[in-house]
This record gives C-alpha cells, structure tokens and sequence, in this order.
C-alpha cells in the first residue's frame, strides 16, 4: 500500500488525475482506515475518475456498481445462472438420477454481479470497489450497502455469509440528487470534491489533451470558468473542458467566437444553455 499523502499524489498524477492535498488525504485515509470514502460533488468533477486512478495507482481491479433507480440487490450482489441449473437437471435426468437442490444452488451456477466479486477478489491487493451514484439508488438498496460497508460481507441465503478475505477499497460517489441516509454517512468518510480553479482546470486539460497546447488549454479553462458564471441548467464541469479542448484541438481551430459557435455542443448538453451562451459569446471566447 502507498504509505505516504505525496506518494499517493505521486500516483495519481502518473495516471494522469490531478488531486489536490484534500483529496488526496481522504483517499489515503481511506486507503489506511479501511473504511469507505463518500465523494461527492457536482457532476463532472472527477469523482468516477479518481476511484480509476486509485485503481491503476494501486495496480489493481476496478470493479464498478452503477447505480439507478430500481436497482435490486440481486442485479448488484449475484444471480444463479438459471439455463446453466437447467441443463444440469436435463442431464441429471438423462442419467437417471433426481438432482439435489444442494447440487443445483452450487457456487459454479453463482453468476457472480459486482459487490460479490469485490468480495470475492482473491487479493493480494485489495480490489477497489465503486458504487457509483449510489444517490440514483432507492432507499431500499441503500440500507442493503449497511452490511457491506459495516463488515465487510454479504449474505446469500442459500450459500450463507460470503466475508471478504481481502476487504475492499469502497468509493462511493453522489451528484447530491437526494440526501443520502445518516446511517450510510456514519459508516464512510468524506470528501466533497469542488469544482477546481481555471489555472487547475488549465492543468488538467494539458495532462488530458496534450496536443491542446498550453495557450488553448489556458483559453478553454478561462471560458470555462466564465459560462460557469453564467444563469445555466447544468454549468460545465472538468469533463466538459476536457471535451471542448479536444474537440477544437481535433479541428485544429483556436477558441473564438466564430469556433465556440460551432462547438458548443462539446461543452453545453441543453439548449437553453446554448442560447445563453450565445449572448454573451464574446466574453466567454475573449
């Protein structure tokens, strides 16, 4: 494991995620406590892409849950492979013999979802498990992650409890679309990721797109900050920047009026934006 706040720095940066001494002190409190790590923030920040560049800093899986509404604890824990049981007892019968049910609820029928293979994940190094968006999960699926995050261990009712022989790295994320409950709180850390200064989004665009140039990657992160001032449905995030510097990198243009016009929908996703944007284009491409 990386024993210090500036190597785990080190590492991120390696994998090209920029992280600032706060985030880089929650994962490493995490890393160490042995205890989940909520991150939240708005979307686009890098909340996914640090628990990837954890992942790779540490030279092991990432093993990712996306959350949504109606998620089940069968689609996120396991399922039995139900045409598999069957040709098991088509040939138990072609032999003649009555099969178990013991036989037929084994583990090689387990078709094993993500929280159970991060359970499961043999080591050495603990794996890194992201549930993502866990906000877009209904309350009933949030109060199942209890069992997981507290101890380490899920139940399955014809196997018993599976508990984690090497626990672990749990990041969870949340955009904020509904409070999440106290007692999931209680069992993680914290961090809120905020939205980086122009300088840092610059910095990042640079390590993202290096064909970008420095003096693009200053202008789009300027006119980033810029529309962020602005009255939008969903101001850009870092992600955004990302993709309108590669975009105007890949036409070979510089940002101006004329190409913020024509790539606005690189950076922008509502239309209502758009027109926004367009009256004060000016500005934003100066």
């Amino acid at each position: 494991m990386i024993d210090t706040v500036d190597a785990l720095v080190e590492g991120l940066d390696r994998q090209g995620y920029l992280a600032d001494a706060g985030l880089a002190t929650a994962l490493y409190l995490a890393l160490h406590m042995r205890q989940p790590i909520l991150l939240e923030g708005e979307p686009g920040v890098g909340k996914t892409a640090a628990a990837a560049a954890l992942a790779a800093a540490l030279d092991t899986p990432l093993i990712r849950l996306q959350c949504y509404e109606g998620l089940s604890a069968a689609e996120a824990l396991y399922e039995w492979n139900y045409p598999r049981q069957l040709l098991g007892i088509r040939l138990a019968e072609a032999r003649g013999e009555t099969p178990r049910e013991a036989d037929l609820f084994a583990p090689e029928y387990l078709l094993r979802r993500p929280l159970l293979a991060a359970i499961e994940h043999p080591g050495p190094r603990p794996a890194v498990l992201l549930i993502d968006e866990v906000d877009r999960a209904d309350d009933e699926f949030e109060a199942f992650l209890f069992e997981l995050l507290a101890e380490g261990s899920v139940t399955i009712p014809e196997l018993g409890t599976r508990k984690a022989i090497v626990p672990p790295i749990v990041l969870l994320t949340s955009n904020r679309t509904r409070d999440l409950h106290d007692a999931l709180l209680r069992r993680c850390l914290y961090h809120w990721i905020a939205y980086p200064q122009a300088d840092r989004v610059a910095a990042i665009i640079r390590r993202r797109v290096p064909a970008a140039g420095e003096p693009l990657a200053d202008r789009v992160a300027g006119a980033v900050s810029k529309l962020r001032a602005t009255d939008l449905v969903k101001p850009p995030g870092v992600a955004e920047a990302i993709s309108w510097a590669n975009a105007l990198q890949l036409l070979g243009l510089p940002l101006n009026v004329a190409s913020a016009e024509a790539t606005l929908g690189a950076v922008l996703k509502y239309r209502e934006d758009e027109e926004a944007a367009r009256a004060v284009l000016a500005d934003i491409a100066g």
